[in-house]
């Protein structure tokens, strides 16, 4: 039996981590200054959610075979500092699943939007099919219990992240996974924390482009002019596979493949955007043992990825969804998507700005116009994450000038947005909510039942 311990475990991708190395028999202990949900509940059922919060370096002993290094903690972390005078290994989660995936085929899925959608369409199509497989994905998916899992399958897919490994490298994650298949979803600018120059941040791609092995296999969405240029390079044996949006047709609502027999196949996620993802899971799949057929026979049942266009409630006349768009890239397509969908509903998007780069008035210029597809365009932002932040303050004037949308509405109360809501006529209207963030504790049900009564 094997210890480990996690700085920071209560993260997205480390408390899976840690909850499946549980699960396989593994002595996992873990630390962390703040957990929340669903995190704290998923530790808790393990019994690894810490008994105190905080960080304590006499958890740090020499008997640990290895600490894992979460992002959220800091270079001077207390916990960090013993291991490294205790000489204890300390692994990033990126360079953890390396290290258990050397006999693996690798498959990475990266870009700055789509990769949660298309790693968990090729899981579902994995798991439909019975097939042994290992993966790490960042968002919850029907019929699975963690968002990873490490074993002695054949073959790994990974949701490969640009943001950095940890506190002490500073590296993109998708650069330690030395990956067979590369699929490019599309590249649009994030994460200015780490990457205030653009140019630095679409390099990071081509790095990971230049990771593939002679014989490797990179996929790429060649409507994305960034990601094309990239295809368009010369590499050495590297097979590519370019891809666009899978012929398809919307009628009442619904979207239908037309397959290449040109019968329709029902499907029940939609919009441009997932049309391309679904086309390049289709590719990736290709090159790990699931033919075209075996491909159509599982995509209907792929109902989406927790929090990407996830549906809140419905009756005949309006549908409310919710969405973890909150880069520009993903709020224009998400908002793009659900207007063509229904066509003659009117919709009401609301994006909340809750991220380091959509707060930032540096950055603020990128949501110019991607609001604009939405019959009533409304932003919500709070000062007090502003303030948490440290950045400096926000008017609706800037982000109505930003925007580039003279008819948007901008609140800044959780309280004052839910009036508003409620008080809309919505008949043969729908409801698109976008964030990372929880618009400061809005009740979702309760909303949704003012507007549906």
């Amino acid at each position: 039996m094997k210890k480990i311990h996690f700085i920071a475990i209560g993260g997205a991708a480390m408390h899976n981590l840690a909850i499946d190395l549980h699960n396989k028999g593994y002595q996992i202990t873990g630390s962390d200054d703040e957990i929340y949900e669903p995190s704290r509940t998923l530790l808790g059922e393990k019994g690894l959610l810490p008994a105190e919060i905080g960080w304590f370096p006499s958890k740090i002993t020499s008997d640990l075979d290895c600490v894992i290094l979460g992002m959220h903690a800091r270079v001077d972390n207390p916990e960090l500092a013993q291991a490294q005078a205790l000489g204890v290994k300390i692994y990033s989660y990126p360079e953890f699943i390396y290290s258990q995936s050397l006999h693996k085929q690798r498959v990475v899925i990266a870009g700055s939007h789509g990769k949660t959608t298309i790693t968990s369409m090729i899981l579902h199509v994995l798991k439909y099919h019975k097939r042994k497989f290992d993966y790490m994905v960042g968002a919850r998916i029907e019929g699975f219990d963690t968002m990873a899992s490490l074993s002695d399958a054949p073959v790994i897919v990974i949701e490969g992240d640009e943001y950095l490994s940890s506190p002490i490298d500073r590296q993109p994650k998708f650069l330690h996974y030395h990956p067979h298949v590369v699929l490019m979803s599309g590249i649009a600018w994030d994460h200015i924390n780490v990457y205030p120059d653009f140019n630095d941040y679409v390099h990071q791609f081509e790095l990971l482009a230049d990771t593939l092995p002679k014989a490797g296999s990179f996929i790429y969405d060649e409507t994305d002019k960034l990601v094309n240029k990239i295809g368009e390079r010369n590499f050495e044996s590297v097979r590519k596979f370019p891809y666009k949006a899978h012929p398809h047709k919307v009628k009442n609502g619904k979207t239908f493949l037309i397959l290449p027999d040109k019968k329709e196949l029902e499907i029940e996620v939609f919009g441009e955007h997932n049309l391309k993802n679904l086309n390049g899971a289709k590719l990736v799949l290709s090159q790990i043992g699931i033919e075209e057929d075996e491909f159509y026979q599982a995509i209907p049942s792929f109902k989406g990825a927790a929090k990407r266009l996830e549906l809140v409630a419905e009756n005949d006349e309006t549908i409310i969804y919710k969405d973890f768009a909150h880069a520009p890239s993903k709020v224009e397509a998400t908002t793009k998507a659900v207007k063509a969908q229904f066509p003659n509903r009117k919709l009401v998007a609301c994006l909340e700005l809750h991220t380091f780069s959509s707060l930032n008035k540096d950055f603020l210029g990128e949501y110019s116009n991607k609001l604009n597809t939405a019959d009533v365009a409304i932003v919500y932002f709070s000062p007090k994450t502003l303030a948490h932040k440290k950045l400096p303050a926000i008017s609706p004037e800037d982000i109505k000038s930003h925007f580039n949308n003279p008819n948007l509405l901008v609140f800044t109360e959780s309280d004052s947005l839910k009036t508003f809501l409620l008080a809309e006529r919505w008949r043969g209207c729908n409801l698109l909510m976008m964030s990372s963030g929880t618009f400061d504790g809005l009740d979702f049900k309760e909303l949704s039942q003012g507007i549906l009564q």
